[in-house]
């Protein structure tokens, strides 16, 4: 994506996969030598985009408020990191979904990219937010967070994922659930009737058991390649400071 993105802004654009467990190093190791090997800088993929907030030297105000960071930019003064999972969730709703605002909101998974989009959706409107983790803590403390940023959103904590589907507008999973390798779906097909949209963070395969359920249903979806595609395009802006056509990216990436 970004290599198309530069060939489109007619620049020279190297993009290397520095995966820690495929080079026989930590997280730390790769993030030093990648400073050190003159990057210009770093997208930080699952596990690691929380750890990676540690490493900051300044933070955008999206990693302030998500607690986990996705982009980093090597700069003199140091690494400056930034969530472009955050602002792409917003640009992609924006741009696909056919609907005004979130309303309330069930959403499944609470790690770096349900924090993201959780506190995304606060910044959309959403009327509440009903979280629901495997792990109790994890949702908990993603609540407290919210709710120190965002006064007028209700924020809890749901028993199950029945619990977190009553009344809500839009369905959101941020699970693995759906993706290559991890086999159903996080939304049972009976809690997923008389919402209004549903998004799946996965987006392999771009077309889950979650969305195809959705669709059937006659919800308004987004698959997880919206997001992906949408914060791209912010992390290419963060790396050159340049301005990709959209439309010509998008029809790049797809031909």
């Amino acid at each position: 994506m970004h290599r198309a993105a530069g060939r489109l802004c007619g620049l020279e654009v190297t993009y290397d996969l520095l995966v820690p467990k495929n080079l026989g190093l930590g997280f730390d190791r790769v993030f030093d030598r990648a400073r050190d090997e003159g990057y210009r800088g770093l997208n930080i993929t699952y596990p690691y985009k929380e750890a990676a907030v540690r490493r900051l030297d300044t933070r955008d105000e999206s990693v302030r408020l998500t607690g986990a960071c996705n982009t980093v930019l090597f700069e003199p003064s140091g690494p400056a990191g930034f969530n472009t999972d955050y602002s792409g969730f917003r640009s992609a709703f924006r741009n696909t979904l056919v609907t005004s605002d979130p309303g309330v909101v069930a959403l499944a998974g609470c790690g770096g990219v349900g924090r993201a989009i959780s506190f995304a959706l606060t910044q959309l409107g959403a009327k509440a937010v009903n979280l629901f983790d495997a792990d109790r803590a994890r949702a908990e403390a993603l609540a407290k967070a919210l709710s120190a940023d965002v006064a007028d959103v209700k924020i809890s904590v749901a028993e199950s994922i029945y619990h977190a589907c009553d009344g809500a507008d839009g369905l959101v999973n941020c699970t693995p659930l759906g993706m290559v390798g991890y086999g159903g779906s996080v939304f049972p097909a009976e809690v997923i009737s008389g919402r209004r949209w549903a998004f799946d963070a996965v987006y392999t395969p771009v077309e889950t058991p979650f969305l195809r359920n959705a669709l059937a249903t006659g919800l308004s979806v987004m698959s997880g390649y919206e997001l992906f595609f949408w914060q791209g395009v912010d992390a290419f802006r963060i790396f050159t400071s340049g301005e990709v056509d959209c439309s010509a990216l998008r029809e790049a990436l797809q031909s």
